[in-house]
């Protein structure tokens, strides 16, 4: 079962790895890691964007103030000539990540996304997806999920919780950590806060793409949400809040801090998980009132959903944590091949609801895709 915190909430992990002895003397670092490149040819741009909700005061802040945002973009491009590969994320924040992780110092200054960035944006309208990240992750965690999509013509925004994400850095320098306890006191409330606080900031970002304020074109009729971990939980309460969003899916996320479990949901929703089941997975599915489904990667860990397997080896990530931790972060499923049944679900379902296209591999077991085990299907 997940636990009560996400296995992604870090400050444990870098307490165990101390405890760990020293391993032999490591070989030489790789020169780059390449995350798999989009099965589309189209060219993928990426952009960062400060937004700021003069709307909403932040509920973490320690100063009051109004909500500021990172987003990131992730779009069909018309071209890259002279464009350069983006970074995968900024040197502090992969600084924050790795310390927390934990990962050999400068292992994410390594990976090497596909999108260029600052590409021209394809005319549009898109189709939107918003991604958000598990509890002290970041936007750049599902990189190469957002590529994917992008290459084949959506229009993806990735969202940093701030005070939740592990490092936030604005444009102005200021880097601002997560604040959130590894053990809160009251779990409960404390998840409905960090929900409700995730909630808000993709209904605000909804708003500025749909009322122009940004340099892209949405189509209104086909926008989706999904995120992994704590981020799935939020995609499910946005959909059942947001009559915008047109479909939701989770990634391996315990659909904590919302009535979701217990009223379902009135629109299509995928779940994507590493483990059998869990109670909040049982009692949304008693409830769910449209097609739905649940699918099992067997094989898969729960950041199996992410980019960090693909950072784990070069990063060392086995010698600085418990065998069992390991396994229940990274599973025994390759990193390509993670990667490849992530994109493939996700794309087809996207693509089911919002273009109308044919995926006949959300209808029923598959036999080029072994590992996926249906666990629920609604209708």
């Amino acid at each position: 079962m997940i636990r009560r915190r996400s296995l992604l909430a870090l400050a444990g992990l870098g307490g165990a790895a101390a405890l760990l002895p020293s391993g032999p003397a490591q070989a030489a670092p790789p020169r780059t890691i390449d995350l798999p490149a989009p099965t589309a040819g189209r060219p993928v741009g990426t952009t960062s964007l400060h937004l700021v909700d003069h709307d909403r005061l932040d509920p973490f802040a320690p100063v009051p103030g109004p909500r500021e945002l990172m987003v990131q973009f992730w779009y069909p491009a018309r071209g890259t000539a002279d464009r350069p590969r983006a970074p995968y994320t900024t040197p502090r924040v992969a600084a924050a990540i790795e310390r927390i992780l934990p990962l050999d110092p400068g292992t994410l200054a390594l990976v090497r996304p596909t999108a260029r960035a600052g590409a021209p944006v394809h005319p549009g309208p898109l189709p939107l997806l918003l991604l958000g990240h598990g509890r002290k992750g970041g936007r750049s965690n599902c990189t190469a999920l957002a590529e994917e999509l992008a290459a084949h013509g959506y229009l993806v925004a990735a969202l940093d919780h701030t005070y939740d994400a592990a490092a936030v850095e604005f444009p102005d320098g200021r880097l601002v950590h997560s604040v959130l306890p590894d053990e809160p006191p009251d779990w409960d409330a404390a998840e409905h806060k960090e929900i409700a606080a995730r909630v808000g900031d993709l209904r605000f970002v909804i708003g500025q793409l749909t009322g122009r304020r940004l340099p892209f074109r949405v189509d209104e009729e086909r926008i989706g949400v999904l995120g992994h971990s704590m981020g799935g939980a939020a995609a499910a309460e946005a959909l059942r809040q947001d009559r915008r969003l047109r479909i939701g899916l989770d990634l391996d996320g315990g659909l904590f801090g919302s009535p979701v479990p217990d009223l379902g949901l009135d629109r299509p929703f995928l779940l994507l998980t590493s483990i059998d089941d869990h109670d909040t997975w049982q009692r949304w599915r008693e409830h769910h009132h449209a097609w739905g489904r649940q699918l099992r990667t067997l094989g898969a860990g729960h950041l199996s959903f992410t980019d960090l397997p693909h950072a784990a080896a070069p990063g060392h990530l086995a010698d600085h944590l418990p065998a069992e931790q390991y396994t229940a972060l990274l599973g025994t499923l390759p990193p390509a091949r993670a990667t490849e049944l992530t994109r493939g679900y996700v794309r087809a379902f996207a693509d089911r609801f919002l273009r109308g296209l044919p995926s006949p591999i959300l209808d029923g077991p598959s036999p080029r895709a072994p590992e996926i085990e249906f666990r629920w299907s609604h209708p």
